[in-house]
């Protein structure tokens, strides 16, 4: 059985930093890509970044520059460390696994499994 945990969020003053981590379970994590996507109040889930199992990132535009992915096989854990956080970055956070043979990282439907999430709340 497939599990994601994730950990890290917090209330963060604008401007500050947080690493998120996401430790996986129940699939080989060195040939599994991984995702963040993150849901504010009202609105759909939205792509955040993601690293393939080459360690090949993408990032949504909104977050480039700011937030970086990284992942440790040995550990089955993927980081995402965000600075220069603002009050819009505010949302839960979610770790997701991107099914076998699918490659549109951006997609919610591409992932098959997800964690229970981790708020992150950026004050101004």
């Amino acid at each position: 059985q497939v599990q994601l945990v994730e950990s890290g969020g917090g209330l963060v003053q604008a401007g500050g930093s947080l690493r998120l981590s996401c430790v996986a379970s129940g699939r080989p994590f060195n040939i599994a890509s991984l995702g963040w996507f993150r849901q504010a109040p009202g609105k759909e889930r939205e792509f955040v970044a993601a690293i393939l199992w080459n360690n090949m990132a993408f990032y949504a535009d909104s977050v480039r520059g700011r937030f970086t992915i990284s992942r440790h096989n040995v550990e089955n854990t993927v980081y995402l460390q965000m600075n220069s956080l603002k009050p819009e970055d505010t949302a839960v956070y979610y770790c997701g696994i991107l099914s076998s043979g699918r490659y549109t990282v951006t997609s919610v439907g591409e992932y098959d499994y997800w964690g229970q999430g981790t708020q992150v709340t950026v004050s101004s």
